[in-house]
Order: C-alpha cells, then sequence, then structure tokens
C-alpha cells in the first residue's frame, strides 16, 4: 500500500469517530420587526399557535448558529441529535433532539429542553415542545421557568429588580414576554424548593408587566393558606395596577380584634391612590387614605388621612369620644425662578392623635404646624411669600391637675398664631463700594393674629419691620474683628391693652432700636502631638471667643404684642465668652480608613429620621457602609457663658414669671430669666465620635446662680458588628408660674435600645426600645420586635406598649409577612416598624 493510501484512509477513519463536528450555519431571513411577534389578542386567545409568516423578499438576513453530535439536512429541514443547540439573536435553545425548519423557524424540541436569553435573562427547562425562534412563539411541557435570574458559581444572581419562577405542566409563550402558564405555580424564592408559591390553573405572564394569577390559592412551605379569586403580581417593579391591597389583621387591648383591607388605584404614571378601613372590634371604623403624585423630577404631591368614628372607651356614664381626624399634605413645585413648598397638617383632636397615633414621638407631639411658602434667590437677594399657622394643645384631666376647669378628659387649643400673608425681602452681604465695609438688610411686611385662652387680637394685625446693617470684619495676624451697626424699626397696627388683658388695643406702635456688637476671635491655639497612639497621629485645637452686644431703644417691651422671635427683642449689654476645645486624628497610613457597616441604620438614639427626596421615598442604600478617610474631629467641646450688665433687660424683666429674650433664647433653648441676674448659666456643648461606630453627645446647662442643673441631655449609640446599642436621659427643669410664685417643675426620662442584625439580608434579626419616666417612675413606651428573613421572604412579630396618661394605655400585637418583589401581610406598617 503506498503511502498515499495510507493517508487517505487514516484520515477518513479519524474523521468518521470524531464526536464534536463542525459549526453549520444558516442564513435564516427573520420576519420584518413588525412581524416578530402575534398580536397581544390572538396570542391570548387562539387554542393552537400560529404559523411564522415565510420571510419577505430582500430581507436582511441574520445568522443561525447551530451544533450537534450529529447533523442531517433534508432540504430546509435540519436534524440535530445529541447535545443539539441553536444561538438566535440573544437567544439560546438547547435540547437531546432539534428538528428545525430553517424556511419558517419552527423546531420541535425532545429531552431536556432549555431556552436562554432575553433582555430579562428568560431561562426555561421542559421535557419537550415546539417553538418558533423567529416569532418567540412556542409551547413548553413540564416545564419550569425564571425571570431575571442568573446562574452564576452555583448561586442564582439576580439581574432585575422583580425576578420571579413559575412552573406549570404546560407553558405556553406567546411572543417575545408574554406567556401562558397551565395549572401551575409563581413565586420569587429560589427553586427548586421555595418558600411560598400561588399555585393556580391559570397564569398569564407578562415580563415586562405583570404576572396575573387566576383561582389560585397561596402555599407556605408547601401548605394551602388563602384561596385568591384573583391576584396580580408585579414582575417588574416601574409597574403598579389598580386592584385590591392584601388584607391586614391584627389584636390591640383597647382596640380589640383587627381587620382592614385598602384599595389601590393607579391614575396614571406618576399618580396613585390608597384608600382602606380597619375595624377596631372595641372602638369602630378606622379609616385611611393616602395620594401619591410625581408630576416631575422637581415636583411631588403627597396627601394622609386617618380617621376614625370612635364608639368610645370607658363604660358609661364614663365613656370618653377619642374619635377625630388628623391629615398632612406635602407638596413642592417650581413656578419658574420660584420654588414653592407647601407643608399642611390638620388635626381635629389632639386626644385622638395620643389614642391612635401608633409612633410615640409622633403621639406626644401637641403641635400642628402649617406652612405655604414661595421663595426665590437672585444675585443674592432672597425673596419669600410665606402663610402659616401654629396650634399647639394639651390635654385637660381633672384626676392629674390642680384647678382643672374640666369634668372630663378633654383637649384644649393653648395658642393659635396665624401669619397670614407675610412678605419678606433680604440682601446678602456685599461690599460697600471700595471701602471695607459690608451691607445688608431684613425687611418683613405682614398680617398676623394670635389667640390663646383669655387673650386675642384683632382679626389682622399688621407688622412692618426694617433692619439695614453694616459690617467691617477685619483680619490682623490671625485674630479675626467683626463689628456690626442694625438699626431696626417696627411698626405693629395693635398693641398690648393694659385696660383690658383679654384683648389688645387698636392703637399704633413703633419700636425702634439701635444694635451694635463687636466679636474677637484670638488665634487658635494648636499642638500636634509627638507619639503616635493607636495608629494616629493626634491634634489639639483651643478656640476662644468673645462677643460684645448692645442693644438700646426698646422701652415698650411691655406693650408689645407676640407673635414669634422678632417681638422678644429687649434692650440688653451683655458679654458672651466661649471656649472651644477640638481633637483631631489622622491615621499614619494614608490608605487606612475608618469602616463600619451600619447595620440597622435607622435604629439610632437622637438621629435625626432619615427621609428620601419625597416623603414617601426610603434613602437608598439605608445600611451602605460608612467610611471615613483623612483627619477626623474625634472630640468637640463647647463651654461658654454670658454676663449682663443690665441685668433687668431695659426693665423688660417681670419677676415672678418665665421672661424669654431674644439675647436668652439665642443662647440657650432653656428659659432660666425669673428674676434680674448678671449671669447667665454655664453652658457645656460635649460631641465624641471616635468612629462610624459611636456616636456620644452631652448638653448641659448648669446655672451658678442657683448651683442646680436646669437641663441635661446625653445619648450614646454604640455599634459592633451586627449589635448596636443605645442609651439616651433627657433631664429639664423649668420654671412654673401657675402659683403666681416661681417654683420649678422637673422632667426626667430614660430611652434604651438594643438591636442585632442587618436589614435586607437573610437571617435573624431582633431589636428593643423603651422610654421611662423617672420622675412617676412609670413606663411610657416600650416596643420589642424580632424578624427572620429567608431568600425570598420574612416574618416579623413586634409588641408596643402605650401608657400615655389616663388617655392611653394599650399594648399592640403586630405581624407582617413579607413576600419579597410582591408586598406585605399583617397590620406592622413600614414607616412604624422599630426598623
Amino acid at each position: 500500500m503506498i503511502t498515499r493510501s495510507r493517508i487517505f484512509i487514516t484520515t477518513a477513519w479519524v474523521c468518521h469517530l470524531l464526536l464534536a463536528p463542525g459549526i453549520v450555519t444558516s442564513q435564516t431571513p427573520p420576519p420584518a420587526a413588525a412581524t416578530v411577534s402575534a398580536p397581544e389578542s390572538a396570542a391570548a386567545t387562539a387554542p393552537d399557535l400560529p404559523t411564522a409568516p415565510a420571510a419577505p423578499a430582500g430581507q436582511t438576513e441574520e445568522p443561525v448558529t447551530m451544533r450537534a453530535v450529529q447533523q442531517e439536512k433534508d432540504g430546509s429541514v435540519y436534524h440535530l441529535r445529541g447535545a443539539a443547540e441553536i444561538d438566535y439573536r440573544t437567544y439560546i435553545l438547547h435540547a437531546d433532539q432539534i428538528t428545525y425548519n430553517a424556511d419558517t423557524g419552527d423546531s420541535e424540541l425532545e429531552g431536556h429542553v432549555v431556552l436562554d436569553g432575553g433582555p430579562y435573562d428568560e431561562h426555561i427547562v421542559a421535557s419537550h415542545g415546539t417553538y418558533n425562534i423567529r416569532t418567540q412563539i412556542g409551547t413548553f411541557y413540564s416545564a419550569i421557568g425564571t425571570v431575571g435570574f442568573r446562574m452564576r458559581y452555583s448561586r442564582y444572581v439576580l439581574t432585575t429588580s422583580n425576578p420571579f419562577a413559575f412552573a406549570g405542566k404546560i407553558v405556553e409563550k406567546h411572543g417575545p414576554n408574554h406567556y401562558l402558564v397551565r395549572y401551575g405555580t409563581v413565586t420569587t424564592c429560589e427553586l427548586p424548593r421555595p418558600k411560598w408559591l400561588f399555585s393556580g390553573g391559570r397564569i398569564v405572564v407578562d415580563v415586562d408587566g405583570t404576572a396575573k394569577i387566576y383561582n389560585s390559592d397561596f402555599r407556605l412551605m408547601g401548605m394551602p393558606v388563602f384561596y385568591f379569586p384573583f391576584v396580580a403580581l408585579p414582575v417588574q417593579k416601574e409597574q403598579r395596577h389598580t386592584g385590591l391591597l392584601i388584607p391586614s389583621f391584627g389584636n390591640s387591648s383597647t382596640k380589640g380584634m383587627i381587620a382592614g383591607e385598602s384599595a389601590f388605584w393607579v391614575f396614571n404614571r406618576s399618580t396613585d391612590a390608597t384608600l382602606g378601613a380597619e375595624y377596631y372590634s372595641k372602638r369602630g371604623w378606622f379609616q385611611r387614605a393616602e395620594l401619591r403624585a410625581r408630576p416631575s423630577d422637581s415636583s411631588y404631591v403627597f396627601f394622609t388621612y386617618v380617621g376614625i368614628v370612635d364608639r368610645g372607651i370607658g363604660s358609661p356614664p364614663n365613656r370618653q369620644d377619642q374619635g377625630g381626624e388628623d391629615a398632612h399634605f406635602f407638596a413642592e413645585r417650581s413656578f419658574g425662578d420660584f420654588r414653592g413648598v407647601a407643608n399642611v397638617d390638620y388635626l381635629s383632636s389632639f386626644v385622638f392623635r395620643i389614642a391612635f397615633t401608633d409612633v410615640y414621638t409622633q403621639a406626644i407631639d401637641s403641635e400642628v404646624r402649617s406652612q405655604i411658602f414661595l421663595s426665590n434667590t437672585t444675585n443674592g437677594f432672597h425673596f419669600n411669600a410665606l402663610t402659616e399657622r401654629y396650634q399647639n394643645f394639651e390635654v385637660c384631666n381633672p384626676n392629674t391637675q390642680l384647678n382643672a376647669t374640666c369634668s372630663t378628659i378633654t383637649q384644649a387649643e393653648l395658642v393659635r398664631i396665624l401669619h397670614t400673608p407675610s412678605f419678606f425681602i433680604s440682601g446678602e452681604e456685599r461690599q460697600l463700594g471700595n471701602t471695607p465695609l459690608y451691607w445688608s438688610f431684613e425687611s418683613a411686611a405682614e398680617g398676623l393674629q394670635r389667640r390663646e385662652i383669655g387673650f386675642r387680637t384683632g382679626a389682622l394685625v399688621g407688622r412692618f419691620d426694617l433692619a439695614p446693617s453694616l459690617t467691617m470684619p477685619l483680619q490682623w495676624q490671625g485674630w479675626s474683628f467683626r463689628p456690626a451697626l442694625t438699626l431696626r424699626d417696627t411698626f405693629y397696627t395693635e398693641e398690648g391693652n393694659p385696660a383690658n388683658s383679654t384683648t389688645a388695643a387698636d392703637d399704633i406702635l413703633n419700636r425702634k432700636s439701635l444694635e451694635a456688637s463687636f466679636e474677637v476671635r484670638p488665634p487658635a491655639l494648636s499642638r500636634v502631638f509627638d507619639h503616635p497612639w493607636m495608629g494616629r497621629r493626634w491634634k489639639h485645637v483651643i478656640e476662644p471667643r468673645m462677643k460684645y452686644d448692645y442693644v438700646t431703644g426698646v422701652n415698650n417691651f411691655a406693650d408689645i404684642l407676640h407673635f414669634d422671635a422678632t417681638d422678644v427683642l429687649t434692650n440688653t449689654n451683655e458679654v458672651e465668652y466661649s471656649l472651644v476645645n477640638r481633637l483631631y486624628a489622622k491615621h499614619l497610613d494614608p490608605n487606612a480608613k475608618d469602616c463600619a457597616a451600619l447595620g440597622m441604620s435607622t435604629l439610632t438614639i437622637g438621629g435625626a429620621p432619615q427621609v428620601g427626596s419625597v416623603p414617601w421615598e426610603v434613602p437608598p442604600n439605608p445600611d451602605a457602609q460608612a467610611c471615613a478617610s483623612g483627619p477626623r474631629e474625634i472630640l468637640s467641646w463647647e463651654v461658654g457663658q454670658k454676663y449682663f450688665f443690665d441685668s433687668t433687660f431695659g426693665n423688660a424683666l417681670v419677676a415672678g414669671q418665665r421672661n424669654v429674650f431674644t439675647t436668652t433664647a439665642d443662647f440657650t433653648g432653656i428659659a432660666f430669666l425669673d428674676s434680674a441676674r448678671r449671669f447667665a448659666p454655664l453652658i457645656s456643648r460635649l460631641r465624641i465620635e471616635t468612629s462610624p461606630r459611636t456616636n456620644t453627645e452631652w448638653d448641659l446647662d448648669y446655672d451658678l446662680k442657683d448651683g442646680r442643673i436646669n437641663s441635661s441631655m446625653a445619648l450614646v449609640n454604640y455599634r459592633f458588628g451586627a449589635f448596636i446599642m443605645g442609651g439616651g436621659d433627657a433631664f429639664l427643669r423649668v420654671i412654673d408660674t401657675g402659683a403666681g410664685t416661681t417654683p420649678t417643675s422637673e422632667f426626667n426620662q430614660f430611652r434604651l435600645l438594643f438591636g442585632y442584625g442587618q436589614l435586607n439580608k437573610r437571617g435573624l434579626s431582633a431589636a428593643s426600645s423603651f422610654g421611662f419616666d423617672a420622675d412617676n417612675g412609670s413606663l411610657q413606651y416600650a416596643t420589642a420586635q424580632t424578624s427572620y428573613t429567608w431568600d425570598c421572604c420574612g416574618l416579623s412579630l413586634e409588641f408596643r406598649r402605650f401608657a400615655l396618661g389616663a388617655v392611653r394605655n394599650e399594648n399592640q400585637y403586630r405581624f407582617m409577612f413579607t413576600l419579597a418583589n410582591i408586598g406585605a401581610f399583617g397590620n406592622l406598617k413600614r414607616q412604624e416598624r422599630l426598623y
């Protein structure tokens, strides 16, 4: 045998045994873009799959790549056997055997069928089926599908905001993003053992919309729990649909058994509303409503309403009706160069707020504020128009108040102050020509009204205020000097009435004052320590400050009506001095950072509530890792005091009662003037934050004259790993002139909290918080919440205790079962949770 023959025979034999044949590429022309998917109405009603139309002449061809162990071609029909695969556009079709028609795009699939791809990462596994790769129409049998999941390193990775999975005996694909599942299930849990699912005879899934389930039952851990004739689940987070929400149930010691339902109404893409009611077996019907609108990125409207028709609490004849209404309206919008904001509150009964508000800090808030304003800033000038209403309430309890004027527990409006309308124009400091002087001004024209128990003004009191100022800031060898001069003229259309203390006199009053000040800041003293400590270099800074103030011309203070801070200006001759200590630290390693996973970032004492750009939005990444690099202020401690050369403030001080003046309110928020004095209390403001995990604050007012503490407010928060601990103490001594003398009332409250866990992560989380009144020796409120989160659902349980005097003594038992990307079932609302 010649060498050429041997080579030919060997080559043929090797090629015959090769198990991975070459790739066969068919230039199959797809249909036009308009005929890619069948019409939705036809796809939804046709019992049989439509036949794909032939490609029009001149259609741009797209490649179809086919792979298989064995391949046969019979005209335009391809027979693929063994690990068969077809790649077309963004989809990949797998099966043990595939019969593919290149003219029509139809394919018959047998054994281990898998369809992958698409913009939403669709994944379908079936035993057999048919599929047209052009129209993306087909039928799969004994199928399991997922949308928004992608397998990576033996774990599912989410690729959309609302991933979900479905399974069915028959799954019909009626287009690129439309499925009909017969006798199947839907869940957002990881397969193959989901924690929960909806099971129904007919499920319609729009990948870019919703999953609609007909005649379904909800199963938890495989056990049927509820039956629903119709359920719509969001497949994409941006999609919202009108319908009924999941019912809520609960229990309370004063409200009884609770059952409620709400309806969600979508007006359009930017507006929706929620209307609902709850039935309290012991009290009656509780109504709630919410309206949200987002016309543009820079505007929103938000309205909430709650109310109850109360059957009352207690036994006749002492039954107390605690019903009422509470409404809030928020809105913001730009009007050209002006910004308009509305924040309107309406409260019909303070007793209602105490009895039915489930957030402690809101339940005890006796103030109701409403404000609507329009503002503009142009070239350093500010233009504002304002309408404002302020109310303050108290509860009259004949069992606890001496000389009570009420026979039952009722509310009384202590004071109501209106600003309507008010116009303000002011200018920022700017240089006066080429001189070292800087000028600025403030002006206002307002209509005012005041109502309180035993006194009222006219329907509209005019107040006009003008205050131009001159300053001359100076710098010299590290010293800072700031002399300032202000002329203020305030005009009132009414004044106090000595003859009748219940009304104001219809007489004009003009208050003129001259205000002079001189502020000095010496150079700061600093030292950088040579020896590092704890891997950091340390720096200590001392900042002394001094300011002299002189005000004269206010000789008619007793005749001035009081509406706000503008009206409590008095003569004064004083000096304020303070000393600020700061301690800084910097890592020796320039790449080092102080980082901490915040965990339950919303669980803290003394922190401001986190809000989004609009009221109903949650701030992004509430548990993001906090990192700090570079120099860090570890400690800040300010100690200050005032000395009054004029101890009577131009005879404005009234001995034996609480006095609040501009100079005292600017120094400390705690009223301390009830007699003539030279020294103000010594104030201390301490802040310590060694890392993002710790926070300590202590504000102290110590009265040297009386040798006592006027106020002390301390708080500390500490986080380590998944744990958080916090504590706070608030002590306040106030001047009480109700008995005609100058006794003081003391308030001392403690608050503690503990927490463990991470939000939005699997596993156990728990937290507890409570407040204790040390004066009365009673528990004011207590909350304990625990939750467990799985991959697709979570369960939260909460006990809440309210002890708010004679108005409310209640125990609440609340729960919430959350389905990932679906919703929540129960009466523990998101905005009322502890974490």
